[in-house]
């Protein structure tokens, strides 16, 4: 195809455009000595196509088709004076009965948003243009220019036919809002806006970002969870043309309704800081989005974004990629009548998405399937029970467990058992619980933890069904008093050391937290695995446990937070009935093939033409049949996947608009190898420990 040529190479997309608008362009297409031309729809004369001139055709048909403006009213390179040096803007569409006064006007040249945007503001503000666009043929920015120092959000352009004042105050329902979602329709993440948002107002507002955000989403969620249960309702988070203190108030008011439906996250006496001009651009830049789907990923991302700015990589603690914990909950297959704890919870994605898998299961044996706004919705009684009864997670990081906190009573309706505890040192809990503040927020989830003890009076030891957790691995625990808790505190001499690794402790502290025949998935450095001064460690999980996998993840998994190799350790507690003890026995080992983000830490997403990821046999998955002496053997610590060969991979060629496939609610798939994507993908490292769990006969499968 002549666009994709044209294109190549350049930060260009046609993702933006409808495939009859892409057909027709290259119906029109003239080429001549290995150049292309067409002839422009405004200037009525050939002009070359160049990757920003194939872009502006197509937007141009897109102002003529899809917003009624006619020809007579726009002009291309048109200029635009500043002082001597005169600029030319991509394209501009007069005001209607001004017709030399630009009404909109459109960047193209700088295909990079924040570069565009600064072009696009010079412009507006020298020309006194009320409506920017940006776009590059994949993501697309609207604006409206208040002043010239404020650009906030719209949701889209005016149509010939309409005022500007018509779009700013259109009313919003849910279904309106699904329509509309900016993160589809305009191709940007939640981050990409906060990235934005920081850029224009929030470096200077002189205010805690984290807080300020961490209010307007939990705000948000709120506004749009009571219009998911009355699909009627006006959403109320937004700026129907409202003064900008009128705006403050209102969105003020929703804030303390939100506070007062989930208790505990906020003070009661907090307020929004943010300025009422700073206030109006940040609701315009988050009013088009949809927070909630079927899994909350939208605002995860946002959370693990902003927390780990603000606090959480100092402590050596990183946020699992949904991706990864998703595979982990498949393996160890939660049961609604089981426990479950994160003891190093971070934003709860292990708790959270194992309240997914659950309430799946319990949709499915009701005969009900799962819709759209999963999340929102009201929940059955037995999903509300189950977050309220089974599931627990504990952090040490004040920020982080209120983010969780968020999230479960989100999930849990107003429940929650999310705890802000230090996990390590577990004899001085009670100094903590004992604290009437502490009590105020966490008391009710904490008499529920309380009765999974083992032993009535001690908090060393539970019993719960399954843990999954992902410690932090930087720092080592120096305190003497704390390491004379701890077994992995000695030496293979027996005497107890001055320093152990943080991750070190927080495998004996999670194995005291399963019963007898629980299960446990931890994520762990991949020294652990082969360095010969680990030995110890091994044999002490090997003695209290059935090592059930291996998963190796690659090393740009936590970028661009830490490039440190890790593996999933997948672990059942010996018992009697559910797991009787054996020597030798196989041990399921896999090694993920695909990065699922490149070398600075992006994510790589599923196009179209990746019709199959990689296809392993899963009977080419190794098996060991003596765990001890195999964990650490090779240079990697594991075996990887029939590593004579690479993946295998159908090449088919790419269609002519190459999209990127999009999941059931039009968002981006991330590739990796780790699990089929609700069927959209191929079967991956999860499918096939089931099928090895199943073979094994192991007592969760």
């Amino acid at each position: 195809m002549l666009l994709s040529t044209i294109l190549k190479d350049s930060n260009y997309k046609l993702s933006q455009f409808s495939e009859e608008k892409i057909e027709t362009l290259q119906s029109q297409i003239i080429e001549r000595n290995n150049k292309y031309f067409v002839n422009c729809l405004i200037r009525k004369k050939e002009i070359r196509l160049t990757p920003e001139e194939t872009i502006r055709q197509l937007y141009v048909m897109t102002l003529l088709d899809d917003f009624a403006y006619p020809a007579s009213r726009m002009e291309l390179e048109y200029g635009v004076s500043f002082g001597r040096e005169t600029k030319r803007a991509d394209i501009v569409v007069f005001d209607k009965d001004r017709q030399n006064i630009p009404y909109i006007i459109v960047e193209l040249k700088k295909p990079k948003l924040k570069d565009g945007k600064e072009q696009l503001k010079s412009y507006c503000n020298a020309t006194g243009a009320p409506i920017g666009v940006w776009t590059n043929g994949e993501s697309i920015s609207y604006y409206h220019r208040k002043d010239p120092n404020y650009f906030e959000d719209l949701s889209e352009i005016p149509r010939a036919d309409q005022k500007l004042s018509d779009i700013l105050k259109e009313r919003w329902t849910i279904e309106d809002l699904i329509k509309k979602d900016k993160l589809i329709t305009e191709r940007k993440s939640l981050k990409d806006l906060i990235l934005e948002m920081e850029d224009e107002v929030l470096a200077n507002a002189g205010v805690d970002v984290f807080e300020e955000l961490f209010k307007l989403i939990f705000t948000k969620l709120y506004d749009e969870m009571q219009s998911g249960r009355n699909r009627d309702r006006y959403l109320e988070f937004r700026n129907y043309g409202d003064t900008e203190t009128e705006l403050k108030n209102k969105i003020q008011a929703l804030f303390d309704k939100a506070k007062e439906k989930w208790e505990g996250v906020f003070s009661d006496d907090a307020k929004i800081l943010l300025t009422p001009s700073h206030l109006s651009i940040c609701i315009a830049s988050l009013q088009d989005v949809k927070l909630f789907n079927s899994n909350l990923e939208v605002v995860d991302e946002a959370f693990e974004y902003l927390i780990n700015k603000s606090s959480k990589g100092e402590k050596g603690q990183y946020f699992t990629p949904r991706y990864v914990i998703d595979m982990c909950v498949k393996m160890l297959n939660p049961q609604r009548h089981e426990t479950m704890i994160d003891t190093a919870a971070g934003s709860c994605g292990f708790p959270v998405h194992t309240i997914f898998y659950v309430w799946e299961q319990i949709l499915k044996e009701k005969g009900l399937s799962k819709s759209h706004l999963f999340t929102s919705e009201n929940k059955l009684p037995e999903q509300i029970d189950y977050v309220n009864e089974k599931v627990f997670a504990i952090d040490f990081d004040e920020r982080a467990v209120r983010v969780a906190r968020t999230l479960n009573l989100i999930a849990g309706d107003g429940q929650t058992n999310v705890l802000n505890l230090n996990t390590i040192d577990w004899e001085r809990w009670d100094q903590t619980t004992e604290n009437k503040d502490w009590q105020n927020i966490y008391f009710e989830g904490w008499k529920k933890l309380r009765k999974l003890r083992a032993r009535k009076d001690e908090d060393r030891e539970f019993e719960f069904d399954i843990l999954m957790a992902n410690p932090p691995f930087a720092g080592d625990i120096k305190e003497s008093r704390i390491l004379a808790k701890y077994e992995l505190g000695k030496n293979s001499a027996g005497k107890y050391q001055k320093k152990v690794g943080r991750d070190i402790l927080f495998i004996e502290r999670n194995l005291d937290f399963l019963k007898p025949g629980g299960r446990m998935a931890i994520v762990l450095p991949q020294g652990r695995f082969n360095n010969s001064s680990d030995k110890q460690i091994r044999e002490f999980i090997a003695d209290r446990c059935r090592i059930l996998a291996v998963v190796g993840l690659h090393g740009n998994v936590f970028k661009p937070h830490t490039g440190t190799k890790t593996s999933v350790l997948f672990v059942q507690k010996w018992d009697d009935k559910l797991c009787p003890k054996v020597d030798d026995y196989p041990i399921f080992f896999a090694t993920m093939q695909e990065p699922s983000k490149d070398n600075s830490g992006e994510k790589i997403y599923v196009r179209n033409r990746d019709f199959v990821i990689s296809d392993y046999p899963t009977s080419d998955y190794p098996i060991s049949d003596n765990p001890i002496s195999d964990i650490g053997q090779s240079d990697i610590g594991y075996p990887t996947i029939d590593a004579n060969a690479p993946p295998i991979r159908y090449n088919i060629p790419p269609k002519e608009n190459d999209q990127y496939k999009l999941d059931e609610h039009g968002h981006l798939i991330v590739k990796h190898d780790l699990f089929n994507h609700d069927g959209l993908t191929q079967d991956g490292i999860a499918e096939a420990f089931i099928e090895f769990a199943k073979k094994e006969k192991l007592s969760f499968f």
